[in-house]
């Protein structure tokens, strides 16, 4: 089983994996790297966080797994929305951290583009307050060039279907909370997303860290803008977990949860 990392041309591609962690940047602010060179300073809300989600290109698994000493099962939501995003979390951190993780869980393949799942998530999981037309174009306009990005690396004219079998999915692997309360939790991410252009094609992997803040709103869990402002407050005072595949043993000597699948 392949755990790497390998660096894309073009971040338009990555958007597509960063999912709800990029749309914070746009919608107002977030922590993300690739590259464990931190974070940003924060972003009012409506602005375009100055963080810079580039994946690095220098980690890669080895050969041997060591098994992670930490792994969790997260809840489900209880049903789904009208755009199809899983909802309904459980008043609990997991169930912050289930929410968390579906809001950067993203798949762009066959007639499904990235505008269709980067609105999908900002709907479902930001902060109905903290929605406005505004921002919800910028995600869209910012989607659509990230589209452009995907069709171009796999040799399509944009605006075309991609080749059979290709796709862009992202997904998180693991998790380490940072400080948790009722109604809210800090939390890093560890994503991973993966491109394949074809059939044939090879598929590519990449890691990513983000720290997000969840809060609790009316009856379930969302994304926040100043949630994301404490939960980086929080986080000043030690190091940011390295990021590493599970598998790896710096996965736990960071502290990283890993995400079983919930059967």
């Amino acid at each position: 089983m392949g755990r790497t990392r390998s660096t894309w041309s073009s971040k338009g591609v990555w958007f597509a994996g960063a999912a709800l962690a990029a749309v914070l940047a746009l919608t107002g602010y977030a922590v993300l790297s690739g590259d464990g060179d931190g974070g940003a300073a924060p972003g009012k809300a409506g602005s375009t966080s100055s963080a810079d989600p580039s994946p690095s290109e220098s980690y890669a698994a080895p050969e041997d797994w060591t098994e992670p000493e930490r792994w969790v099962a997260l809840p489900r939501g209880k049903r789904t929305d009208e755009r199809g995003s899983e909802v309904g979390f459980p008043h609990t951190a997991e169930g912050a951290v289930a929410m968390a993780a579906a809001a950067n869980t993203t798949v762009v393949e066959g007639e499904t583009t990235n505008v269709d799942e980067q609105l999908r998530l900002y709907y479902g999981y930001i902060g109905q307050a903290e929605q406005s037309p505004e921002a919800a174009e910028r995600v869209e306009l910012a989607a659509i060039d990230s589209d452009k990005a995907i069709a171009r690396s796999m040799g399509v004219t944009p605006g075309q279907p991609l080749p059979t079998g290709a796709y862009v999915r992202g997904n998180v692997v693991g998790y380490k909370v940072i400080k948790e309360s009722a109604d809210e939790v800090s939390v890093y991410l560890l994503s991973r997303v993966v491109q394949k252009g074809g059939e044939t094609a090879p598929e590519k992997a990449s890691y990513s860290r983000t720290l997000i803040g969840a809060q609790w709103q009316g009856q379930d869990w969302k994304l926040s803008v100043p949630a994301t402002r404490r939960a980086q407050e929080a986080a000043q005072d030690e190091p940011e977990p390295e990021m590493a595949a599970p598998g790896d043993v710096e996965f736990n000597g960071a502290g990283w949860t890993a995400i079983r699948e919930a059967s």
